[in-house]
């Protein structure tokens, strides 16, 4: 196994199609062992920028290197990785163990150690026994872990991933992604991965690299993409997060952010007063019955929904910042429309952004 074998760096990457640009002079580099993810919404330019890296695409300006060499130019065949499609692509006509010894076979005719191979990376995902049926005898994350085999067969140095999972239901979405995550850290995997859901993004990698319109947005570890996002867009696109418009304003020795009438205490010692936003992640705001709350991080407001989702319940709360999304994990009070409600927060809780 090509473990951690190959890092992968994008040095000032372009994509063009005629006048369009799909992605523009884009650069990362994802070290030897290590999972990066890229997200962002449908357009921005993460296929394709993973299709460059498999050489299903070429590049219109930069340069592309795997493991130190520069495969800018190389065709698909010549770079030493192996990608799991959205679709799995495995052969309908084929069986489990056909399939996944259609790589080696290809590159290799001795039958005897392509089976061999095959069935190493089969017992090694949970397949044992599944080589003699078809991909239409499977479940869905059945056939999802048939084509990584396919793909780890051939040891490649890098391991690409296009939407794996998105043809799963959630939870064996959820299940298939944390074997992914200990595969990828039991071999030492690179892997770049794709993927327009944030949960899944936040769950896998080491580090995510958000895209929007052709151009890195943000990378970072996931806990300093969902607590430091650099702009509004990242804080809307990484989980939920309510979006309040404001001014920064200097008052007792400190910054209080303030809108609609109603302010409070922030923590912004890089920013000067003036116009800014406020995020407030839903699970941050602690909703609390009654008037009889008070204090700088107490925003008073009136319920208008409330949705019970078993682990918690959902409320939109009318405030003075807007409607605010609020989630409440005691599940401990049954909330109704028109009821009182004020929302108390960390003074930390809440993220302050240039505008």
């Amino acid at each position: 196994m090509a473990a951690s074998g190959g890092g992968v760096e994008f040095d000032q990457v372009s994509k063009r199609y005629g006048a369009v640009t799909a992605v523009d002079r884009v650069s990362f580099h994802i070290a030897p062992g290590e999972l990066v993810t890229l997200l962002g919404p449908s357009g921005c330019g993460k296929t394709t920028t993973l299709r460059m890296v498999a050489g299903l695409e070429g590049a219109s300006d930069g340069h592309i290197r795997i493991g130190g060499v520069d495969v800018t130019r190389n065709a698909a065949n010549q770079r030493d990785v192996s990608m799991v499609f959205q679709s799995y692509a495995l052969f309908p006509h084929m069986t489990v163990l056909e399939n996944v010894c259609y790589g080696p076979l290809s590159m290799n005719p001795d039958v005897g150690r392509a089976r061999e191979l095959a069935r190493n990376k089969l017992q090694m995902l949970g397949l044992g026994g599944l080589e003699d049926r078809l991909p239409s005898e499977l479940s869905g994350g059945q056939q999802q872990r048939v084509a990584v085999a396919r793909s780890l067969v051939l040891e490649p140095a890098v391991l690409l991933f296009d939407e794996p999972l998105s043809n799963l239901d959630a939870k064996l979405r959820r299940r298939v992604r944390q074997e992914i995550r200990e595969l990828q850290q039991s071999l030492s995997l690179t892997v770049l991965y794709v993927t327009h859901d944030q949960e899944e993004a936040l769950a896998v990698s080491d580090r995510i690299i958000v895209m929007d319109s052709g151009r890195i947005a943000q990378q970072g570890t996931p806990h300093e993409l969902y607590e430091k996002p650099a702009n509004r867009f990242l804080a809307d696109f990484i989980g939920d997060a309510n979006l309040i418009d404001g001014e920064l304003v200097a008052r007792d020795g400190g910054l209080w952010f303030s809108a609609g009438g109603a302010s409070a205490p922030v923590n912004a010692p890089q920013h000067q007063p003036g116009p800014v936003t406020l995020a407030i992640r839903p699970h941050r705001l602690q909703p609390m019955a009654g008037a009889a709350t008070s204090g700088p991080n107490a925003l008073m407001g009136t319920c208008k929904r409330s949705a019970y989702l078993g682990s918690r319940h959902e409320l939109i709360v009318d405030t003075p910042w807007g409607e605010l999304l609020v989630f409440d994990a005691e599940v401990r009070h049954t909330w109704n429309r028109g009821d009182t409600v004020a929302l108390v927060f960390a003074q930390d809780a809440a993220m302050v952004i240039a505008r």
